[in-house]
Formats: structure tokens, C-alpha cells, sequence
């Protein structure tokens, strides 16, 4: 990393500062406040930081946050990584992340919003794009325009993409890139990818994965990496194939890993040695933990919109396991509920199903509809409590949760990780 100009120093100290006070008093882990100070001193401080270094910024509706870990873990095969592990992915954590250390090599989780905007003042090494889907609607923008202005972004610098090919909004983004590695890593949700983003014509999807629009002649690109879920292997581009056997359930990490193994092999890391250290991830902020608490085994599933919500239900234990389900609708969730109608809840019909959350009404009218039968309920252990009772040999519950209401059960179990 360069010498940075003697105001960027001194912004770089103060933002750390702040961070660690804020930390000190218990108001939080300091990622925001602390890039916040920072950028009062030196607006441009975040393309200074960036100098020298060698970034990937890892963006996606879903994934986002559990890939930047997985890359992060597989680039510590090189030494320390500047990461900003906390999930502050807008402009003031990435200063604070970076401030934080002088690691050549960095992992930056960006908000897709925020991605221009931080491509431009960064100009990383790497960009990893894998999906697109509808979320917190009364914030974001529509998805296709969002996609416009990664590509255009994108195709204004030099950087090497990553893209996850199979979704087709990422991938037109993605070839706006001069340089792009593309991966085949699944799209299990594709209702918010039916039309075509060059043209608007109705894609042609007659086997999965491939995609193409008939009117405009835009498909999916060739892929170089990929994945087996029936093998659970990654593919790699000379063919080779790498057992994953990671400890992250479902095929939706098995993609993630496949995008992080070739981030890895950016850096020059052996995919079979990216792999292993990928193993190594057991939780992700919280997800995927597991806690045991009044002898019943709690696993922690967040899902914050519908695609997010259809790879929860894929990772469930069988129908024998009850499950609670948590909604609620800050500012961080997004205030409109109305996604809840989009999620395909049938796959519950048969199991125990609790409902909980600030907006339990607006989720119990969905299952309803869907004819689900369910249990109100105002906490985690009012359920366990309710549950052992009826069943005192009752050894686990799955639980899934948008954004807040995950972090409220996080919160109540000790911040799990």
C-alpha cells in the first residue's frame, strides 16, 4: 500500500478512534461511525486507501456477505486480508475496513447500489458479481436499472470480473467488462429473470442453465468454472474436479464456493488449496449456527427476500423438525412486506410451523393462503418451552428470519457466530 498524504493519515485516525470508542461503549462494532469520522476529514479518503492494494468487491443480492468471507479465507493462504468482515458494505465500513490494516490484499463486500460508486474510487483488481433478485423495494432501485449501471460502471474501468453467468441480469451487467471470468454457479430463483435486459424480448430457458433471447441474440456466456451439485465437486477450468465437502450447507454455498475459488485463482491460489481453506468456514455472521439452548439444537437460517427465502427452505432438516419462521419491517428489512407474497411457502404443508416477528400478521395471512398451518408465537424460548411440553424428546428447530429479526435472536443467544 502507498504512503498516504498526511490529511488522509490523520482521517485514517480518527475514523479509527471513533470505531474503537464506539466499541468500547457497547454501541456497536464501530465499522460505520468510524468511516463516518473519517470521511469528515478527507472525502476522498477511500480512493487513497485503496491505493496499491489489490481488492475484490464482491456484490450480489444474496451471498454477498457469506462469499466475501469465503474469498477472504482462501486469500489468507497469501497473508492478512483487509476485509470488512463486520458487513458495513457501504462506502464508511469499506474506509474503516481498510484504515484498519496495511494488507496488500483486500475482500470488500459492497451493497449493489453503492457498487458504481465504489468501483470508480477504488478501481479493484477484481469485481465478483453472482445474482440479482428483488430487495427492500422502498430503497433499491428496479433490479434491471440497478444492472445498467453496473454495467456502465464496469464498463468504464479496467478490472477483471467474476461473474456468476447463469444469471442472466448479472451477466449482461458482467459483459460490460473488458475482462470477465465466468462461472457457472446456479440460479435456483428466476422469477425476477424471465426478460431479456438487452432487448425486454422473453428468454428462452429450455434446460437450465443455459439462456438465450431469441430476439437480440444475447445468451449466456461460456463458462470456465462450475459446479456439480449432484457430486458436490467444483469444476475447474482444465477440467479438473474438487470435492467441496463444506461445512456451509446447500447448493447456494456450493455456488458461493465456486465463486470464491475463482477469486482465489486471481491471486494465483491453487483451486484444490482455495478449497480447503474453504472448508474451514463453519458460520457466517451468525448463519447457518447452530445453539443449543434448553436441550433442543436452534440453527440459525437468515433469508431477507424471496430468493433468499427458497434457499432456506432447500437446507431444512425433514418435516419431523419444527420451524420458525420471524418477519419484521424496519429500515434495514426494507418497510414493504409485500415479497411475502412472491415466497412458495407450500413446501411447509405437514411440518410445525411458528410464526413470530414484528410483522407475524402479514406472514401468517401468507401462510394461510397457502394453506400452512401455524402456531403464533413472541419468542424463540416461548416456543421451546411450548414444544418441550408436548414433546420432551424434541432435539432441534430450524429457524429462519429477514435481516432485524435474525439479528434479535442472534442478539438473545449472545451474538452467536
Amino acid at each position: 500500500m502507498s504512503e498516504l498524504p498526511l490529511r488522509a493519515q490523520l482521517a485514517s485516525v480518527l475514523g479509527r478512534s471513533a470505531a474503537s470508542l464506539s466499541r468500547a461503549t457497547g454501541r456497536g462494532d464501530g465499522s460505520v461511525i468510524g468511516g463516518r469520522v473519517a470521511l469528515k476529514v478527507e472525502p476522498d479518503l477511500l480512493a487513497k486507501l485503496a491505493q496499491g492494494r489489490r481488492l475484490a468487491l464482491v456484490s450480489a443480492t444474496n451471498g454477498k456477505t457469506t462469499t466475501t468471507k469465503l474469498i477472504t479465507q482462501a486469500l489468507r493462504e497469501l497473508g492478512d486480508v483487509a476485509t470488512n468482515e463486520f458487513g458495513a458494505n457501504m462506502p464508511t465500513g469499506h474506509i474503516t475496513a481498510l484504515s484498519s490494516t496495511s494488507a496488500v490484499n483486500g475482500v470488500l463486500e459492497v451493497d449493489e447500489k453503492y457498487l458504481p460508486q465504489v468501483l470508480r474510487a477504488t478501481r479493484p483488481a477484481f469485481v465478483v458479481l453472482m445474482n440479482l433478485s428483488r430487495d427492500q423495494m422502498d430503497r433499491a432501485s428496479e433490479i434491471n436499472l440497478l444492472a445498467k449501471k453496473w454495467r456502465t460502471a464496469l464498463a468504464e474501468t479496467d478490472t477483471h470480473v467474476i461473474a456468476n453467468a447463469d444469471d442472466p441480469l448479472v451477466a449482461w451487467a458482467g459483459l460490460g467488462a473488458p475482462n470477465a471470468t465466468w462461472v457457472s454457479a446456479g440460479q435456483r430463483w428466476k422469477e425476477d429473470s424471465w426478460c431479456c435486459p438487452e432487448c425486454g424480448g422473453h428468454l428462452k430457458r429450455d434446460v437450465d442453465p443455459y439462456w438465450e433471447c431469441p430476439e437480440c441474440g444475447l445468451a449466456r456466456p461460456q463458462t470456465t468454472w462450475g459446479v456439480d451439485n449432484d457430486t458436490d465437486s467444483l469444476v475447474c477450468p482444465d477440467g479438473q474436479r474438487v470435492r467441496l465437502q463444506l461445512n456451509l450447507p446447500g447448493d447456494a454455498n456450493r455456488s458461493n464456493a465456486a465463486i470464491a475459488a475463482a477469486t482465489a485463482a486471481g491471486y494465483g491460489i491453487h483451486p484444490v488449496r482455495a478449497v480447503e481453506r474453504l472448508r474451514e468456514i463453519t458460520s457466517v455472521a451468525g448463519r447457518y449456527t447452530s445453539v443449543v439452548t434448553m436441550g433442543v439444537e436452534v440453527r440459525l437460517l437468515l433469508a431477507k427476500n424471496p430468493a433468499g427465502w427458497l434457499e432456506s427452505f432447500a437446507v431444512l432438516d425433514p418435516p419431523r423438525v419444527p420451524v420458525i419462521l420471524s418477519v419484521n419491517a424496519q429500515i434495514p428489512d426494507g418497510k414493504d412486506t409485500s415479497w411475502l407474497w412472491d415466497v412458495d411457502y407450500t413446501v411447509l404443508r405437514g411440518r410445525r410451523v411458528f410464526v413470530m416477528g414484528e410483522r407475524r400478521t402479514d406472514l401468517a395471512l401468507r401462510l394461510e393462503t397457502d394453506g400452512v398451518a401455524f402456531e403464533v408465537a413472541d419468542r424463540v424460548d416461548q416456543v421451546l418451552q411450548r414444544l418441550k411440553a408436548e414433546q420432551p424428546d424434541i432435539t432441534k428447530v430450524d429457524v429462519i428470519a429477514n435481516y432485524t429479526a435474525f439479528q434479535q435472536i442472534r442478539t438473545a443467544y449472545g451474538r452467536v457466530q
